[in-house]
């Protein structure tokens, strides 16, 4: 079934009170969140607005994952600011689109599946470093400007936020315990702006960020030169962009796939993001990508359709364009402390509990990948550089797997039996196996249990062969494989090949 015609299969037990309310959740939670980071960037404020409605909808229609939600998240701001200002916000708009037509790609060749070698302690890593720059990230609302300078609250103002945020804290722990039909945050949330506006008590308010009021997103143009050197410009951050996105929304996915026990879809989940990148590029939002934060919110509510984004996007539009007299009244203190519930519920307590049946290397590599996304705010580049470590550790660990049963049959030939990978990282085993000059005339290489990778055992194997020749021996290399032989014929390796059995290996692929 197509995916805009699954929010209409009445077939589906979708429960519209929860997905309703879900939806009015996370639109509370996505404001602040996209006022902040517009700002943060030097962006108008309602570019962060537009870019949370625009990406909302169109994935939450299109997208590869319902009960996912997208918006103008931190992630992929914070590689546009360079550019901002550098060039401008025009240049911005022209590099977010491209950043779509990118991720578009990515999305028709497939390629969302790679994002399969990324390592469960990577994935420990990124979402505990995750939860704690979510966590860290509220206690900005602690602070105030004081003749113009940035200072910590004290006194009255500083007892009044920790009472709200723990009232807050207080109903999303305990409501579920009493009742499961209206999510806690939305309930936590009006109980706190109840509280303030009745009491009329004195905190920080939403329009204390920034007003929420603006006008239907408009048709623009990128005001840019269509240029080589424009493109030259932009490409770099469009292209950081793409992958940013791809990367966190693709562990969004795979983490929704956990909590939710079921399968998304990740090439679709790609084009939905470019499409909606692209729009925001020509309908002047700031781009965007899933954000955990708000998925979990969305997921925790009970949300696990479509519906429930969508509401959320709608209800964000409806806030710029008439209701933002009310958002401007909503304390901070409530969306602080539903955010730092997310945080909480976002962190993989469990790794704890594991982290003693876990080899050395990959707690090594879960707390590196943490503190590189909490050091750095760079969740691609944390993860990155741990499949990378992941990848060597695995390289060194498979290269010392290799080995040989040497025998001599009853007709005088030497036979080595191999077992393990042949590539890179194990060539210099492998030579080590043969004893070249204690072998009979007639030598056979039995590859049943082995499998070559690489040109690296290629060279290996044509080596080892010169090594038999200059001493008048004979090597035979048997049970290869079919793409085995293929790369000796590719590396034009002068090699004696007398296929006996020849294994067939199947690759998983994805439909």
């Amino acid at each position: 079934m197509k995916p805009y015609l699954q929010l209409f299969d009445f077939s589906k037990k979708i429960n519209y009170n929860r997905e309703i309310l879900a939806g009015l959740t996370v639109a509370m939670t996505m404001i602040p969140e996209s006022l902040s980071f517009a700002i943060l960037a030097g962006f108008p404020p309602l570019t962060g607005l537009y870019a949370a409605f625009i990406m909302g909808l169109v994935t939450a229609v299109l997208g590869g994952r319902p009960g996912m939600v997208s918006g103008g998240a931190g992630a992929t701001v914070i590689v546009l600011i360079a550019l901002m200002n550098s060039n401008g916000l025009e240049y911005v708009f022209a590099a977010v689109a491209l950043a779509g037509v990118l991720q578009i790609l990515v999305g028709l060749f497939k390629l969302g599946k790679f994002v399969r070698l990324v390592p469960q302690p990577v994935m420990f890593g990124f979402v505990n470093g995750l939860a704690v720059i979510i966590f860290v990230s509220q206690l900005t609302q602690f602070k105030t400007i004081v003749n113009g300078q940035e200072t910590w609250l004290s006194g009255t103002p500083l007892y009044i936020m920790a009472a709200l945020v723990a009232l807050t804290v207080g109903i999303v722990m305990l409501l579920p315990k009493i009742t499961k039909a209206i999510p806690a945050s939305l309930v936590a949330i009006l109980v706190v702006f109840a509280v303030v506006f009745t009491f009329n008590i004195d905190t920080k308010l939403v329009k204390d960020i920034s007003s929420v009021k603006g006008g239907f997103p408009a048709f623009h143009i990128p005001a840019v030169p269509f240029s080589w050197e424009m493109l030259e410009t932009i490409f770099p951050y469009s292209l950081i962009m793409a992958g940013v996105g791809l990367t966190e929304g693709l562990l969004t996915l795979n983490l929704v796939d956990e909590i939710t026990e079921t399968k998304g879809n990740r090439n679709r989940e790609s084009i939905a993001q470019g499409v909606a990148n692209i729009a925001n590029g020509f309908f002047t939002g700031m781009g965007g990508c899933p954000m955990i934060a708000q998925t979990l919110v969305n997921l925790s509510a009970g949300a696990r359709a479509r519906l429930s984004g969508i509401i959320a996007a709608i209800t964000i539009l409806v806030i710029i364009l008439i209701g933002a007299p009310v958002i401007d009244k909503v304390p901070m203190a409530a969306l602080v402390g539903v955010m730092m519930m997310v945080a909480i519920g976002t962190f993989e307590w469990m790794s704890f509990k594991v982290i003693n049946k876990m080899p050395k290397q990959d707690i090594f590599i879960g707390i590196l990948v943490a503190v590189i996304t909490i050091w750095l705010h760079n969740l691609a580049l944390a993860v990155l550089i741990g499949v990378i470590i992941s990848a060597l550790v695995f390289a060194w660990e498979s290269a010392k797997r290799i080995r040989a049963h040497r025998y001599i049959d009853n007709d005088g030939i030497t036979n080595y039996e191999v077992f393990g990978p042949l590539f890179f990282g194990s060539v210099a085993n492998f030579n080590e196996l043969f004893d070249i000059s204690a072998d009979t005339n007639q030598v056979v290489v039995n590859f049943k249990h082995s499998r070559v990778y690489d040109m690296s055992g290629i060279d290996a194997l044509s080596k080892l062969t010169e090594k038999y020749k200059n001493v008048n021996k004979k090597l035979h290399l048997t049970h290869l494989s079919e793409d085995c032989k293929r790369l000796l014929k590719n590396a034009d390796a002068i090699i004696e090949v007398n296929i006996v059995e020849d294994p067939t290996y199947r690759v998983a692929t994805e439909r």
